[in-house]
């Protein structure tokens, strides 16, 4: 995807209340592409921090990866098409076929409703586990990368549009699924800035090189005294300043 250092930035919303969410989208809405709204945001507000966002000329990313039977994955994503957001997730892990009927309930509801489909990511690993973790406590043997490659495939065959992956996966995603397939990388920390809980993590101008087309940053900027020179400095490392 040819998009601008802006259209790429994906802020996470990992706030309690509509108002301090509202208060993030008014100073940064001239900066953030898309506005990520996860499980806390979300079950603490519901649909109308979706509302606001979109209501603001925002675009909404909503961060909850379904994850359960393909009827009921269906049902949420007719749900979060009609709310008209511009991306949404489920776990690769539920399967090609829970894959599939998330893809074929937005496909249809956007046909009924004439609002746009929404962007289906397929989540991966997450960037808080590492090799032990899959290991010891998941029993997965397979190395990080290879897994990742693994859902990612089956993502794509299933219709997905992309994936959300660590940085540290984009080389193996891109050979095996190609260029036009979407990446979306968490666990992005601005030069210089603690891992918090993410272990595998890289910087913006890092990810942007290898080929990510969008990057989530949260707290770098949420917790900053001032999110709008944060913003603007990690802009400046998007592209290359």
């Amino acid at each position: 995807m040819l998009l601008t250092a802006q259209e790429r930035l994906v802020l996470a919303l990992d706030v309690d209340s509509l108002e301090k969410a509202e208060e993030l989208v008014d100073k940064l809405s001239n900066y953030v592409g898309v506005f990520k709204i996860g499980s806390q945001l979300f079950t603490a507000e519901g649909p109308k921090v979706v509302e606001m966002v979109n209501q603001k000329g925002g675009k909404v990313f909503l961060d909850l990866k379904f994850h359960d039977i393909p009827n009921t994955v269906a049902g949420a994503a007719e749900a979060a098409t009609e709310l008209g957001v511009y991306i949404f997730d489920v776990h690769a892990s539920g399967g090609a076929e829970m894959m599939r009927s998330a893809v074929e309930a937005s496909k249809r509801i956007s046909l009924t409703s004439g609002k746009r489909r929404s962007l289906i990511l397929g989540v991966t690993i997450l960037t808080s586990l590492n090799q032990e973790i899959l290991e010891k406590e998941l029993g997965i043997t397979a190395r990080v990368e290879e897994q990742v490659r693994r859902l990612a495939k089956l993502a794509q065959a299933a219709g997905l549009d992309g994936v959300t992956a660590s940085s540290w996966e984009i080389a193996e995603i891109r050979k095996a699924c190609g260029r036009d397939f979407i990446i979306l990388t968490p666990g992005i920390r601005p030069a210089g800035k603690s891992f918090g809980d993410q272990k595998r993590i890289m910087t913006p101008q890092e990810a942007i090189k290898l080929g990510a087309d969008f990057l989530v940053i949260g707290r770098p900027i949420t917790e900053a005294s001032d999110p709008v020179e944060a913003t603007k400095k990690i802009l400046k490392e998007m592209e290359g300043d």
